[in-house]
C-alpha cells in the first residue's frame, strides 16, 4: 500500500489534457495511496477513461484504456500516434466566439483534425462539458473564457503522448474492456455520475448518464474480477443506493471522499460534494 514502486514511477510530468466532468485530478492525493503498486508484469485497466487523471498519475508500464465515446478514444490515439499533426492544426485555431461555432460545425476526416477539434471544443466550450444532440452533433455553447485558456499546450500534449506510448486504446463497453484482466492486474472504474444529485433523486437523475441497471452490471463485473484475483477500485456517487449495493459484500471496503464541485461556472458558486471510493479488500 501507499506510494508506487520505483518501476511504476512517472516517466514524464504528464497530466490530463482534457477537462472532464467528474475528473479525479483534485482527488489524486486521496485516491493514489489506496491503489496497489503495479509491477511490469501486471496491467492497469481504465474502462471509463474520460480525462485519465489516474492513468497519467500512475503511468503504468502496461495499460488498457477504453471508453464508449469513440471521439474521445480517437483523440487519445491521435495524441499518441500523430502528435505533430495535431499540434499543427490545434495551434492554428483561434479562441473567439465566431471561430468556436465555425469549428463546432467541422466534420474532420483525418485523425489529427478530429483530435484538434475535440481538444479545441473541450478547452473553449462551457465548463468543458461533452454533450451531443439526438443527431449525434456536439452542441455545448461557447465558454467565453478567451484570455484564461491555452488551447494548444505543446508541453502538456507532448508529455501525454509519451505517457500513452505503450498504452492500448479501444472504444468499448466497460464489461468487454476488462474481460482479459487476470490475477494481479488493477482495474479502476470511474463511471459517469452526477454528485450534485445525492438525495432522493440520485438514481433517477443519474439514469440519464449511467442507468441503475448499468450500476448493477458494474457491481457484477467488479465481483467477477475480484473472484479471479484482480484488484478493483471504483469511484462512484455518494448515495445510500450505491452504499447498499456494495456494503453487503465483504470483499469491498467503502471510503467517503470530499472535494469541491468543479462544474459551476464560477468558483464562488462551487460547493463541497462527496463521492465514494470502493476498494476490494486486501488493497488497504
Amino acid at each position: 500500500m501507499g506510494q508506487p514502486l520505483p518501476e511504476q514511477a512517472a516517466a514524464t510530468d504528464a497530466e490530463p489534457f482534457l477537462k472532464w466532468a467528474g475528473g479525479k485530478r483534485l482527488l489524486l492525493p486521496t485516491i493514489l495511496p489506496k491503489l496497489p503498486p503495479i509491477g511490469h508484469t501486471a496491467r492497469y485497466f481504465e474502462p471509463f477513461l474520460g480525462g485519465g487523471a489516474i492513468f497519467f498519475a500512475l503511468q503504468p508500464a502496461r495499460a488498457s484504456l477504453s471508453d464508449v465515446n469513440a471521439q474521445l478514444v480517437q483523440t487519445y490515439r491521435a495524441i499518441r500516434n500523430n502528435l505533430d499533426e495535431v499540434i499543427d492544426v490545434l495551434s492554428s485555431l483561434k479562441n473567439t466566439r465566431e471561430d468556436y461555432y465555425r469549428i463546432r460545425k467541422w466534420q474532420p476526416r483525418t485523425p489529427a483534425r478530429l483530435a484538434a477539434r475535440f481538444i479545441y471544443l473541450n478547452k473553449t466550450c462551457f465548463n468543458g462539458l461533452y454533450r451531443e444532440n439526438l443527431a449525434g452533433e456536439f452542441n455545448v455553447p461557447y465558454g467565453c473564457h478567451r484570455y484564461e485558456t491555452i488551447v494548444c499546450d505543446i508541453d502538456q500534449l507532448t508529455a501525454a503522448s509519451e505517457a500513452l506510448a505503450t498504452a492500448s486504446l479501444r472504444t468499448s463497453d466497460f464489461v468487454t474492456a476488462i474481460s482479459s484482466a487476470v490475477e494481479g492486474d488493477l482495474v479502476y472504474f470511474d463511471p459517469p455520475y452526477i454528485t450534485s444529485h445525492q438525495n432522493n433523486g440520485f438514481v433517477e437523475y443519474n439514469a440519464r448518464v449511467f442507468s441503475w441497471s448499468d450500476q448493477h452490471r458494474l457491481f457484477s463485473a467488479a465481483r467477477r474480477l475480484v473472484n479471479r484475483g484482480v484488484n478493483v477500485v471504483i469511484s462512484n456517487g455518494d448515495h445510500a443506493s450505491i452504499r447498499n449495493l456494495y456494503a453487503n459484500d465483504p470483499v469491498f471496503r467503502i471510503y467517503t471522499l470530499t472535494r469541491q464541485s468543479t462544474m459551476a461556472s464560477r468558483a464562488s458558486q462551487r460547493f463541497l460534494t462527496s463521492e465514494l471510493l470502493i476498494v476490494s479488500t486486501g488493497l488497504n
